[in-house]
């Protein structure tokens, strides 16, 4: 591979052997770094590619987790369930799912609604944990490097709870890395984004906060860059879906963006890179701990 050849690690399936030699053996923890924020917006959009979590969420009657009216709060909730999945206790992942429940029990489609959905079906619980874990990998392969087949099978097999600390059950996982691209192929055929959803993310990918009126020369930039990595970090078919244009140059801008940023995030040291993950549940504990919200 030349330095000049686009690098789409998006397009891999999650059981394509590496592509360089591994450099350590993985954790599934081991994504939880600030970095991983940048694939926030990719993921929300891969998410609601579906229909049914689509019109879930724009139609949310739970106006506190919208993330186009309270951005910080649901990126604060959405983390806090990875850092909770990945790396947290018993007892703080049974709290968050009891919170998580209560707030699901609001979500479910009215007869107006143009897809049918509820919050608890569990088909799409799974969409959402597929979307996490396709995403975790994408961002493991882009900023940490390559896994042999035993650690990306163990890696995956440890995947399980990112389904299970909802209601999905443990069962209903792919039995392996094959099985989830195979189900993942299959879903891509379930994928659509309508106007009504596509305008709904557009901000985000963006980057654009709803109440916060900029000038559009302090705007544009800031928006070009977060629509690169929002863009760069999705699958040609969702980028279709959203009818973002993408070609091998824009891909190598990419490229070099994320190869700068893997170059900061690496400089770092680790307790600054596992940030605001570290913080998340520290907070979530001082939270129970409180009788405050969780979600």
């Amino acid at each position: 591979m030349t330095v000049s050849e686009p690098i789409r690690h998006v397009e891999r399936a999650v059981s394509s052997p590496p592509i360089s030699r591994p450099r350590r053996t993985p954790r599934l923890d081991d994504t939880l770094m600030g970095m991983a924020l940048l694939l926030g917006p990719a993921n929300v959009i891969m998410q609601l590619a579906r229909p049914g979590v689509g019109y879930g969420v724009v139609e949310s009657r739970v106006d506190s987790g919208r993330v186009d009216l309270h951005p910080i709060k649901r990126a604060r909730t959405t983390f806090t369930y990875l850092a909770v999945a990945m790396a947290g206790t018993d007892a703080q992942k049974e709290a968050f799912r009891r919170a998580v429940n209560q707030a699901h029990a609001q979500v479910y489609s009215t007869p107006d609604s143009p897809v049918q959905y509820n919050a608890f079906d569990v088909d799409l619980q799974l969409w959402v944990a597929a979307c996490l874990y396709k995403g975790g990998v994408d961002f493991y392969r882009m900023f940490i490097g390559e896994m042999d087949d035993e650690d990306a099978d163990r890696h995956y097999k440890e995947a399980v709870v990112l389904g299970s600390t909802l209601q999905v059950p443990p069962e209903m996982w792919p039995a392996d890395r094959a099985a989830f691209d195979r189900y993942w192929n299959d879903q891509l055929d379930k994928v659509h984004i309508d106007d009504a959803v596509r305008d709904y993310l557009y901000p985000i990918a963006v980057g654009r906060i709803q109440k916060l009126r900029l000038p559009d020369v302090i705007r544009r930039q800031p928006e070009k860059l977060n629509l690169l990595l929002t863009a760069g970090f999705l699958p040609q078919r969702f980028r279709d879906e959203m009818q973002f244009a993408w070609d091998d140059r824009t891909q190598r801008r990419f490229d070099r963006l994320i190869a700068t940023l893997r170059t900061l995030n690496n400089a770092m040291p680790q307790f600054v890179r596992r940030f605001p993950f570290n913080l998340l549940l520290w907070d979530l504990d001082r939270r129970i701990k409180a009788g405050r919200p969780l979600v």
